[in-house]
């Protein structure tokens, strides 16, 4: 099975990022806009800026928590595809 990280940006005056992984990315996005997602996606409308493919959940999850934590990894992500 394969696995994304991927990360999303809030549409509207105040945008702000999210970052996830799933195995599904399309069916992932429409539960983050359909309010269904994680609770900080609620009431957003969200667009897919990057995604990341890996062969594991393992690598997809310590990517995740790398990019997490990593705050000039985020924001060179956000800046390169923005």
């Amino acid at each position: 099975m394969s696995y994304y990280v991927y990360m999303l940006k809030s549409k509207g005056p105040k945008s702000v990022t999210y970052i996830g992984y799933t195995n599904n990315i399309n069916k992932r996005l429409a539960l983050h806009n359909s309010g269904k997602g994680a609770k900080f996606t609620r009431g957003r409308t969200w667009k897919l800026i990057y995604k990341e493919f890996f062969k594991s959940k393992s690598k997809a999850i310590s990517r995740e928590y790398y990019i997490k934590k990593n705050r000039s990894v985020r924001n060179r992500i956000k800046n390169r595809y923005l």
